[in-house]
C-alpha cells in the first residue's frame, strides 16, 4: 500500500532556505511512524531496496515503508547470493546511508528547482526495516548489530532462528538454533532498544522452521514452525512474527496464521511476499489485501527493486545491440513523455542540484548559485 496522499503539517528547518518547508513528520521517530501505520493502516507494504537510490524512488512514489532487503544487498553490493557472505557492519552501514538519504531526498524535493519553475514535493519519509539474518553471531553480536541499527535511525529489524553461515529461506539445506537460543537474540535486541531510549524499536520474529533440514527438535515442518512461533512470542519480545514459506499456496499460510492467533489472538504477521515464486502464474494469488485481512500486516517483496532494476536494464542493453544509440534515445523519449511522472528523468534535479546551489550559497560555499549555470543547447537537466 503506497502512503495516503493527504495535507500535510509543513513545518521550516534550518537546512531549507526561507519560504520553504517539510513535513513535520520529519521529527518523529521512523520507529513510532511504523508503529502508527502498523496500527491504523490495512496493511503496509514495503518495496524491497538494496541501496539509497531505490529507497529514493519508493518514497518519491509514496511508499508507506521500505524494506532492507538482505539478499538484495548481497546481489548489490556483493554481486554474491544470500549465504552469509557480508558482515553486521556492511550492511548497517548501508542501511545508515539509506536513512540519511532519505532525509536528504526530503530536503531537495521540498525545494524543486525554481528557475525551470518545477514545484516544491512535500514527501514524507518512509521508515526502514532491515534485515539482521541471524544477528551474524551469538547474542553479543546481536547486541553490537543492534546498536548499530537503532543507532543510525533504522524503524525495525528481523531477526531469524537459522544457524550460522545462514541461507535465503528458499535455498535448501536450512538449520536451526535452539529456540532458547534465539528467545535470547530477541531479548538482547529489544534490550539494546530499550537501553539506547528506543523502547518502539520494531522487532519481527523469522522462523524458518517450516522447511529445514535440521533442528534440536524431533518435530518438522509446520508443526514445527507453529510450535517456534508460539515460543517466540511467549517471550514477549517480537511485535511481528514471520514464518517463511516454501511455496506461493495460501494453504500453509492459512494453517498457519489460525494455529498462531488461536493462542495469541492479537498476533500481527510479516509476510514475504517473495520473488522466488511466479505469482502471476497462480490462478487465485493471494493479494495485498487479503493478506491483510489475515493479519499479515507488513507486506514486502524482498527483490523487488533488484529485479525492476535487472529488467530494465537488460531491455536497454538488448535493445542496444539491435540499434545502438537509437535505443538510448527511445529510452530518453519514454523518461520524457508527457505524459510520464520518471523523476529520474533529470538527474540533476533527482540528486538535488537547485537544492545545493540555493542552500550552498546560504551557507556561503564557494562557486554556489544560479550564475554559475549554463543552459548549453539540448541539454538534458
Amino acid at each position: 500500500m503506497l502512503a495516503k496522499r493527504k495535507a500535510l503539517d509543513l513545518s521550516p528547518t534550518p537546512l531549507l532556505p526561507d519560504g520553504f518547508y517539510v513535513p513535520s513528520s520529519r521529527w518523529v521517530h521512523p520507529s513510532i511512524r511504523l508503529r502508527e501505520l502498523l496500527a491504523t493502516e490495512p496493511f503496509v507494504f514495503a518495496p524491497g531496496v538494496f541501496d539509497p537510490f531505490g529507497a529514493e524512488l519508493a518514497m518519491y512514489h509514496g511508499a508507506a515503508a521500505v524494506y532492507f532487503s538482505g539478499y538484495s544487498f548481497a546481489i548489490g553490493h556483493l554481486g554474491s547470493t544470500d549465504m552469509d557472505l557480508y558482515n553486521s557492519v556492511e550492511i548497517a552501514d548501508g542501511a545508515r546511508r539509506t536513512v540519511s538519504a532519505l532525509r536528504k531526498f526530503q530536503l531537495t524535493q521540498a525545494v524543486g528547482d525554481p528557475d525551470h519553475g518545477v514545484a516544491p514535493r512535500h514527501l514524507e519519509i518512509p521508515p526502514l526495516l532491515v534485515d539482521m539474518d541471524t544477528g551474524y553471531g551469538n547474542a553479543f553480536n546481536v547486541m553490537r548489530t543492534a546498536e548499530l541499527y537503532v543507532s543510525a535511525g533504522i524503524a525495525a529489524a528481523h531477526l531469524e532462528d537459522q544457524v550460522m553461515p545462514k541461507r535465503c529461506g528458499h535455498i535448501g539445506g536450512k538449520a536451526l538454533v535452539p529456540a532458547a537460543e534465539f528467545v535470547g537474540k530477541l531479548r538482547m535486541a529489544r534490550a539494546v532498544a530499550d537501553d539506547l531510549g528506543n523502547p518502539d524499536f520494531v522487532i519481527v520474529a523469522r522462523t524458518d522452521a517450516l522447511s529445514a533440514v535440521d533442528a534440536p527438535e524431533s518435530t518438522r515442518g509446520m508443526d514445527l514452525a507453529i510450535e517456534r512461533t508460539l515460543r517466540y512470542l511467549d517471550s514477549g519480545v517480537p511485535d511481528l512474527v514471520w514464518c517463511e514459506f516454501s511455496t506461493a499456496e495460501r494453504g500453509p499460510l492459512e494453517t498457519y496464521v489460525t494455529a498462531v492467533t488461536k493462542r495469541f489472538p492479537r498476533a500481527l504477521f510479516a509476510f514475504n511476499y517473495s520473488s522466488s515464486f511466479k505469482r502471476f502464474a497462480d490462478a487465485h494469488p493471494l493479494s495485498f489485501a487479503e493478506l491483510g485481512e489475515m493479519g499479515c500486516r507488513f507486506i514486502f517483496i524482498t527483490l523487488a527493486a533488484q529485479h525492476a532494476m535487472g529488467y530494465g536494464f537488460t531491455q536497454l542493453l538488448a535493445a542496444m545491440e539491435q540499434t545502438n544509440e537509437q535505443a538510448y534515445h527511445d529510452l530518453q523519449r519514454a523518461e520524457w513523455a508527457a505524459d510520464g511522472d520518471v523523476p529520474t528523468k533529470s538527474h540533476h534535479l533527482f540528486s538535488g542540484v537547485p537544492y545545493h546551489h540555493l542552500i550552498g550559497k546560504r551557507f556561503g560555499g564557494a562557486r554556489f548559485g544560479n550564475e554559475f549555470e549554463t543552459v548549453e543547447r539540448g541539454k538534458v537537466v
